[in-house]
């Protein structure tokens, strides 16, 4: 004798599974993004409340380029681990080049996340992030986001300003307050900070959907960190994030900074509903 589920159940079950599914890979996506961008991907939420689109954005004189310890050309590999999963992703970071865009000097950055193994069975994610970030200011200029997931794909290219007049940049444009990053800009910028003279830093952070700001300290000055690439010795900064005055509480990140010339990050950790995530250094920057 064979029982059979009654079609509507099983249909159920399907709908169930499949929304179980796409709702842990869009979170272990995000995670990726959580952690190697050191910022919330929320894309489910309105950006109306933070930021607008307009035709057109101020003209401003461009800014005397701020030193920075990387340089065009770094290449950083990472291996991440997510939960039971020791091998879950790989992440590239790269600064490809340092260019003029629009009249700006920009440095351009890039993140590129591929998961692996039996997160990949689980889900496939080839995404690709691009910042173009003013090299005075610290403004992110320009923001893209490439994404390949589960057989779909799409293509987003952001331009940020900082008000509604004549503009250097083609079509629309995205409002946002002066002095804002986007997430992979935000995380360069903590490269560059004096943490011996600095006791906080705060940026306000456009993800392409919503507007946060970024708090983060140095709570050690000198830990011994090991990862693939080798031993480090390396300052311990933490970084909340907050919306409307009041923390994202149930997401916490450290982010272990090279105590070298150009302030490495070799670790990069996430503390979240659905698992902790870290990201450890595979080699010496190329």
């Amino acid at each position: 004798m064979i029982l059979r589920a009654p079609p509507w159940r099983f249909g159920a079950f399907v709908q169930m599974r499949n929304l179980v599914r796409s709702r842990v890979k869009e979170h272990f996506r995000y995670a990726v993004v959580l952690v190697v961008l050191l910022a919330p991907v929320f894309s489910a939420r309105s950006a109306g409340q933070a930021a607008f689109q307009a035709h057109g954005g101020g003209v401003q004189p461009p800014a005397r380029e701020t030193p920075m310890p990387f340089r065009a050309g770094e290449t950083l590999d990472y291996t991440v681990s997510w939960a039971a999963f020791s091998t879950a992703a790989s992440v590239q970071l790269s600064v490809p080049e340092q260019r003029n865009l629009f009249g700006w000097q920009a440095w351009h950055f890039r993140a590129v996340v591929h998961t692996l193994s039996h997160v990949r069975t689980l889900f496939e994610v080839d995404d690709q992030f691009d910042s173009y970030t003013d090299a005075g200011t610290l403004e992110s200029r320009q923001f893209e986001l490439h994404l390949n997931e589960m057989g779909g794909s799409s293509d987003q290219v952001l331009h940020l300003g900082q008000s509604s007049g004549r503009s250097r940049q083609p079509g629309p444009i995205v409002l946002v307050l002066p002095g804002t990053r986007d997430p992979l800009g935000a995380l360069y910028s903590l490269r560059g900070v004096n943490w011996q003279t600095v006791p906080e830093f705060r940026a306000t952070v456009y993800d392409g959907s919503d507007v946060y700001e970024m708090r983060a300290q140095r709570d050690a000055a000198d830990e011994s960190v090991r990862v693939p690439a080798g031993s480090f010795s390396a300052s311990r900064v933490s970084i909340r994030v907050f919306q409307f005055e009041k923390e994202v509480s149930l997401m916490h990140f450290v982010v272990w900074l090279a105590n070298d010339a150009a302030h490495t990050p070799v670790v990069m950790q996430a503390t979240l509903p659905l698992g902790n995530l870290r990201a450890e250094l595979l080699a010496p920057a190329k």
